[in-house]
């Protein structure tokens, strides 16, 4: 079975390299069926990244042209990317991304995905050293990320493995580690959420395996999870990246269908 929906996709609206039009082509190339924008929502405390609020009714009107364009070779549905600390949406969406790219602490904002110096410097300055109570911190936002942001989906929920693919950063067998994702896991499983198996790290050369990792994702679905497959695409080259992979890493994890998005806020199950 191949994938062919990508909900995960960014454009020069936010921190993407290409334009709406752009990406949707790509999608079409890439054969898929259908593809769902998200944009990063603003987020006060690092505009860095992010969509300007002044720019979220072009952002969705955009999309609206590539729709009607593309209508009958490719569906198109509008949706962000929320990060906890992002403000809500002033836009309709089909779908909501619902993310943690921020721990918040003592008054300082750390960037979870920036660069792992600065997150050595956070868990030496702000833990004391503890890379386990910086972990805790970021799984218990992560399982509050729904009651925030109201998401569909979970995204990337191990971001914390960024800079973590030769386990220098922290060890994944810690109970502490172990606790902490298992946790936001139930907790998200219970909310209804969808996790995606997303390849974003993988396209951008930091990781060879995707968020989240298989100890994740098995316990996932241990727990009764539903999973769909994205690629956190910046740019037209990663719009399907590694579909192909996926569905047999899914399968191998135990999972035997994937959700795609039919309509607003409605997913349908699909065997794989």
């Amino acid at each position: 079975m191949k994938i062919t929906q990508n909900l995960h996709t960014h454009t020069v609206y936010c921190d993407g390299k290409n334009t709406v039009d752009e990406m949707a082509q790509a999608a079409i190339d890439a054969r898929l069926s259908s593809l769902g924008f998200s944009g990063h929502a603003f987020t006060p405390i690092d505009t860095s990244y992010c969509m300007k609020l002044e720019d979220y009714e072009k952002y969705a009107a955009e999309i609206d042209v590539c729709r009607k364009k593309y209508a009958g070779r490719l569906e198109i549905f509008t949706g962000i990317e929320q990060d906890y600390y992002a403000v809500d949406p002033t836009v309709s969406t089909d779908f909501l991304i619902g993310s943690v790219h921020y721990i918040i602490k003592n008054g300082e904002t750390v960037p979870i995905d920036e660069t792992r110096e600065i997150t050595d410097s956070a868990v030496s300055r702000l833990y004391g050293g503890d890379v386990y109570a910086y972990l805790e911190d970021y799984f218990s936002l992560v399982s509050g990320v729904y009651d925030k942001t109201s998401c569909d989906i979970v995204g990337h929920i191990d971001l914390c493995e960024k800079f973590n693919a030769d386990g220098s950063l922290f060890d994944r067998n810690d109970p502490r580690y172990i606790s902490a994702y298992k946790k936001a896991v139930e907790r998200l499983v219970k909310c209804g959420c969808i996790f995606e198996i997303n390849t974003g790290a993988m396209s951008r050369g930091y990781t060879d395996f995707p968020y989240p990792r298989e100890d994740i994702l098995r316990y996932i679905g241990k727990c009764g999870g539903r999973i769909t497959i994205s690629s956190d695409s910046h740019s037209v080259d990663t719009v399907a990246y590694k579909f192909d992979e996926m569905v047999s890493f899914a399968k191998k994890c135990g999972f035997d269908e994937v959700y795609r998005l039919v309509s607003p806020h409605t997913f349908e199950a699909v065997k794989v």
